[in-house]
């Protein structure tokens, strides 16, 4: 059950899961679940146990560090300055209200906020199928798709890139692509049809 005067009205994003430690001062590293880099301007957050219990009596902890390292990131919290204080957050989640994420530059998004969002093809208007997560491995960032009539273990990528990635609308739920040729015929199976009420200039952006 959560607890705490601070908890917010919303719902809490999970921005990283806190891991081992680091050094003597209460440095912890910790597994995001964005671009490490999104959170860098963080200034507060909750840490919530695995048990769903709120450390801190339920306020949240200043943020004094949250610096990317190795596609990760280190977190230091205002108060936790030992390593025993820090060793008791293992395993614990970072989380904030959305409406407390660092504000992005114009044309970065929260990966997290593409998931889910409903993918159309510009040039017919199909449902092509649904934003199901990401990879990034050194080389173009690539969203994974769940094509409409696909097997639940079938995926298409689809390069994150502004050429193909026309119009991105995570508030509306909707990212419209316009694939290279062959893109998506490399494991896209059939059956993927225009869905009702879905014309081409609805899509164009």
């Amino acid at each position: 059950m959560e607890s705490g005067s601070s908890r917010p009205p919303e719902g809490w994003v999970l921005v990283a899961v806190l891991g081992r430690t680091r050094g003597l001062k209460g440095e912890i590293y910790a597994d995001g679940k964005d671009r490490p880099e999104h959170y860098a301007a963080l200034k507060r957050a909750w840490v919530r146990r695995p048990d769903g219990e709120f450390a801190n009596q339920g306020e949240p902890l200043a943020v004094t560090g949250a610096r990317p390292y190795k596609g990760r990131l280190l977190f230091r919290f205002a108060g936790i300055d030992s390593v025993d204080a820090a060793e008791a957050l293992t395993g614990c989640d970072v989380v904030v209200p959305r409406a407390e994420r660092p504000a992005l530059p114009e044309g970065e998004y929260y990966l997290t906020d593409l998931v889910g969002c409903e993918v159309f093809d510009r040039g017919t208007g199909r449902k092509l199928g649904a934003v199901s997560g990401w990879q990034e491995s050194g080389g173009p960032l690539l969203l994974e798709m769940k094509a409409e009539g696909g097997r639940p273990d079938e995926a298409v990528w689809i390069p994150f890139a502004r050429s193909i990635c026309v119009e991105i609308d995570p508030a509306g739920r909707r990212l419209v692509v316009e694939p290279p040729k062959g893109l998506l015929e490399l494991n896209q199976p059939e059956g993927i049809s225009q869905p009702a009420g879905v014309d081409k200039e609805e899509t164009a952006g």
